[in-house]
């Protein structure tokens, strides 16, 4: 059974406190700088502390089959856990030859020595969870069960392989009765895929949403305490939607079908990803949902790599393949769209108008805006943290993304999606490095070296202005139109246009007719207004309508 999580408390002895100019950020004792945004994004439960002071390394255990083309099984396991910031253990129960045109042999390990591996790993190095792929025998499934029998883990991720996706049988089918009367039951989660449900019930096919749903009940009567039915091929939707069901309730989990090749191992990368998460102490329905997130950022960016001659292709688990400079999750993620109206909170405004930050950035989110900022200086910081939280919740019941600016403590402690910074402020690479590759990070440039120093050093997205003057910031260089078109030309990110902008010139900047301004920061225009929803509305028409004149003329 998973454990519960613990709360995460900011007094704790083993947090430690760095200095970066004016910015404070609490960290733990970890051994990379990258460790240190985990503290915020999950919480640790209390049997995975050593002494009080340590986190004990969460620790997967992959029970699968080795593929030598690197795609799928072992391979794909351990790259995805490797992303994940986790320990992946293996015991290898076939070893097969193949390549990205099909399966060329099967060799089934012996059983005794395919139980002496697990032993092995099992006796002495901490397993927290255990994912099963490839089972090929019957003989191997009573290893696997005799084994977490004797030894405790916190969870078994089941993921039923039996056919690879060139349609090549990897298991016996006499081992069916064994999935379905001894593993599935004991098992924290199931993942088959339409392939795989319908063997495990008896040849039932699926073709529609309802037929996943029927499935992923079906094989919850079998005994396991989650399903996760995956829709990836399904014919009828143009989305991968994927069932989960955890005996309560069905959750319809959608996101992008990626066009590209390059999708061998995507059904092992889900499963150890699950349970990587899993064994950080994370929710199931959690892990599930950085788990798709994970794999449609990885085929975005593997979606025109090219390794072996084959139909399908394997994808970079790492993202490090295509050669970009400190390339982020964020990045794939993120959609230069949200920077249509970019609004930026005020705390002089607000206070003229007697507004509270929760109340600014509602008022903006109903009016249209697409992403908002909080540029809050005359807070406190815990009076900020406790606005940003707040702000957070608000925004992502929206769907708007919220960005804490310079704090990169705060956006860490409230979990914002990410932070804006200055050229003054923290250097973007340490940003990166605390925040994770997860979350987003805006650069404010005034010349294209700067913005290419901000790709180089990952950024999602470049501030560029003043092109206009403004009251909001004292002593800010105005670069006009004609260097907000350069800085745009000479960038490979997108652009947002700040200083000075309001309804009378948007319009103008939004024409300077480069493919990568994506929209217009805004701050006096909304937050020194009577009624900040209404003014925020005007404009968002009024780039709508600018971007609907671009288009059409193009």
């Amino acid at each position: 059974m998973l454990a519960s999580a613990q709360p995460l408390s900011t007094s704790s002895p083993w947090m430690n406190f760095l200095k970066f100019d004016k910015t404070t950020v609490a960290v733990q004792r970890f051994r990379s700088p990258w460790d240190a945004r985990s503290c915020f994004t999950w919480h640790a439960p209390a049997s995975m502390m050593r002494d009080g002071s340590e986190f004990k390394i969460p620790h997967v255990m992959s029970v699968a089959g080795s593929d030598s083309g690197g795609g799928a099984g072992i391979q794909a396991d351990l790259k995805t856990c490797a992303a994940r910031g986790v320990y992946c253990s293996t015991v290898i129960t076939a070893v097969t030859a193949q390549n990205t045109v099909g399966v060329q042999g099967v060799h089934i390990l012996p059983e005794d020595f395919v139980a002496k591996q697990m032993k092995a790993v099992l006796s002495d190095m901490q397993v927290d969870v255990v994912k099963t792929g490839m089972i090929p025998s019957v003989g191997i499934a009573k290893v696997l069960l005799q084994c977490i029998s004797e030894f405790p883990i916190r969870a078994l991720v089941v993921d039923p392989v039996m056919v690879s996706t060139s349609g090549d049988v990897l298991a016996d089918s006499s081992i069916l009765p064994v999935f379905r009367n001894e593993l599935l039951p004991t098992a924290d989660i199931v993942t088959a895929n339409l392939v795989e449900a319908s063997a495990l019930l008896g040849g039932v096919q699926m073709e529609t949403i309802d037929d996943m749903k029927f499935a992923a009940k079906s094989i919850y009567d079998m005994g396991p305490r989650n399903v996760l039915v995956k829709g990836g091929d399904l014919p009828a939707s143009l989305d991968a939607v994927d069932i989960f069901f955890d005996g309560k309730n069905l959750y319809e989990l959608s996101s992008a079908r990626i066009n590209t090749r390059n999708t061998h191992g995507t059904g092992c990368a889900l499963a150890s990803c699950i349970a990587a998460e899993l064994a950080k102490g994370s929710p199931m329905l959690s892990a599930i949902k950085v788990a798709k997130r994970f794999i449609e950022t990885a085929l975005v960016y593997s979606k025109d790599i090219e390794i072996g001659g084959g139909l399908q292709g394997p994808f970079d688990h790492l993202l490090k393949l295509k050669n970009v400079p400190h390339r982020s999750l964020a990045r794939c993620l993120f959609s230069p769209e949200k920077l249509l109206l970019y609004a930026v909170t005020n705390s002089g405004m607000n206070e003229k108008w007697g507004r509270s930050i929760t109340d600014a950035v509602k008022a903006a989110i109903e009016g249209g805006a697409t992403i908002v900022q909080l540029r809050e200086k005359n807070l406190e910081t815990r009076e900020f943290l406790e606005a940003a939280t707040a702000c957070v919740a608000i925004c992502r019941s929206k769907g708007v993304p919220l960005l804490i600016n310079d704090r990169v403590d705060i956006a860490l402690a409230c979990d914002a999606d990410g932070v804006h910074i200055g050229q003054s402020d923290m250097p973007t690479c340490t940003a990166r490095c605390l925040l994770g590759s997860e979350k987003i990070i805006g650069v404010s440039c005034q010349t294209p070296e700067q913005a290419h120093r901000a790709w180089i050093d990952g950024a999602d997205y470049i501030g560029c202005g003043g092109v206009y003057s403004t009251n909001t910031k004292a002593n800010n260089l105005i670069i006009g139109l004609d260097g907000l078109k350069s800085v745009c030309l000479a960038s490979n990110l997108p652009v947002v246009a700040i200083g000075g902008i309001n309804s009378s010139n948007a319009c103008s900047v939004m024409e300077i007719g480069v493919p990568n301004l994506k929209g217009v920061a805004v701050v006096s225009a909304l937050f020194d207004r009577e009624c900040i929803s209404t003014e925020t509305g005007k404009l968002r028409a009024l780039l709508e309508e600018a971007l609907g004149t671009q288009n059409g003329g193009n």
